[in-house]
């Protein structure tokens, strides 16, 4: 390993620990959710890969390879949302979220199993044939999986809570 490579992966792994320290932070408080404001994340983020795959689309099986990614990452993404404990006021209806230790475990572990994915694939990039661009565009649907189906499933979940409190 080159002092490039090893001072890469301390920048990153610093990266990493701080987020997760803010996110630490967080487990447990309720912090108000809402519902208007769920769409605008996958939004961005689906204009971002549409804009990467009009530079330099997959070919041939890349866009099952892309498909597949995107799969389970809503997968991924609806069970993370599922650790999320959702909460309405009975009194103003404010609806609040609450992030449980097993959502940033499972965060953890997520991190784990990218970074472990993205070191096998470019260590068996050429006995797979895959290239750089066909792995990022796989982590790219992969990510719109994540991103798209955990705010769903939590805006199908807060406004059912939110229905239960008004009454309808």
């Amino acid at each position: 390993m080159t002092a490039a490579e090893l001072t890469r992966y301390a920048i990153t792994g610093a990266i990493i620990a701080f987020v997760l320290f803010m996110r630490l932070r967080n487990v447990g408080k309720a912090r108000r959710l809402r519902l208007e404001t769920l769409w605008i994340i996958p939004t961005i983020f689906i204009a971002f890969a549409i804009f990467i795959f009009s530079q330099l689309p997959p070919v041939g099986l890349g866009w099952l390879w892309v498909a597949i990614a995107a799969v389970l990452g809503g997968a991924v993404g609806w069970q993370r949302a599922r650790l999320i404990h959702i909460g309405v006021d009975p009194e103003t209806h404010e609806i609040n979220q609450t992030t449980s230790p097993a959502a940033l475990i499972f965060i953890v572990a997520l991190i784990g199993v990218r970074w472990a994915l993205r070191s096998a694939v470019e260590m068996g990039d050429a006995r797979w044939h895959m290239g750089a661009t066909l792995v990022t565009d796989i982590f790219v649907g992969f990510a719109i999986g994540v991103l798209t189906l955990y705010r769903v499933e939590i805006y199908l979940r807060a406004s059912r809570l939110l229905d239960e409190a008004r009454g309808r």
